[in-house]
């Protein structure tokens, strides 16, 4: 495991609603959460989860979103996508061998396409929901960013089971959470400092963990109150560290790169 390390990253931050990220409350008021991903060094090839803004975002993010762009609005600077944070930071894309994907909203999609080297794996009802949405969470979704020829895809389903080893050691899994939208997934991480639950937006914030409050984007509700039980559960045994999805208090106090868990 010593060869297995865990970097926090952020590519700027998203304005929304405040009952975009707790239901009914808030109605109107502007809210601001921190839009993290995450690269894990692995002796087998790197992994990046999710990747953030794509780059477009810096510089035309309206002429990428469209109408969705004046609702969730991302403040993100040129060189702050997760491509350009690793080259910064020491690491070369070429290195990754694997693009997690916990669900394809545009806030999570940086990654799609910017390694050469890289499959993408996703749950493969995350992929067709993307594709074919419902009509509430279609704004959501940019079909731009993951509807391309070229790309090279792991498509998880019921066969592959809830859990998905992804190295065969125990390091990284992938754990089905559906609820915040179809085939949403979480990710368990264990290195030489301990596990990381990185729950991503099965629970956006700490009052979500903790049934303090419920999700204000969701495809199903129940399902989101069970997967993030289910969680808890995997967290508990694992005896694992919390990241959830986007919560504006507690990210700030997280090690974030160049530290690493």
């Amino acid at each position: 495991m010593s060869d297995i390390r865990l970097h926090l990253f952020q590519t700027g931050s998203l304005v929304c609603r405040r009952q975009d990220i707790f239901l009914n409350e808030g109605m109107g008021e502007p809210f601001e959460i921190p839009v993290p991903w995450y690269l894990i060094t692995h002796p087998s090839g790197h992994v990046v989860i999710d990747g953030g803004f794509p780059a477009i975002c810096a510089t035309d993010a309206e002429g990428h979103w469209g109408p969705a762009a004046e609702v969730f609005v991302p403040r993100v600077r040129p060189g702050e996508d997760c491509a350009a944070q690793m080259r910064a930071a020491g690491f070369d894309p070429a290195d990754v061998r694997t693009i997690l994907l916990s669900h394809l909203h545009l806030d999570h999609t940086g990654a799609i396409g910017a390694f050469p080297n890289a499959r993408h794996v996703v749950q493969r009802e995350a992929l067709a929901y993307a594709l074919a949405p419902d009509w509430f969470c279609a704004g959501a979704f940019v079909r731009a960013d993951f509807d391309r020829p070229g790309l090279d895809w792991l498509l998880l389903d019921e066969a592959w089971g809830d859990f998905f080893d992804l190295y065969g050691d125990g390091a990284i899994t992938c754990i089905r959470s559906p609820g915040h939208t179809v085939g949403h997934q979480s990710f368990l991480v264990r290195t030489a400092r301990g596990a990381t639950l990185l729950a991503v937006d099965a629970a956006d914030t700490m009052d979500h963990w903790h049934d303090r409050a419920l999700p204000g984007a969701v495809t199903s509700v129940t399902e989101a109150v069970r997967s993030v039980a289910k969680l808890r559960a995997v967290a508990e045994r694992a005896q694992a560290r919390i990241v959830p999805g986007h919560d504006p208090a507690l990210w700030p106090t997280l090690d974030q790169a160049p530290a690493f868990y």
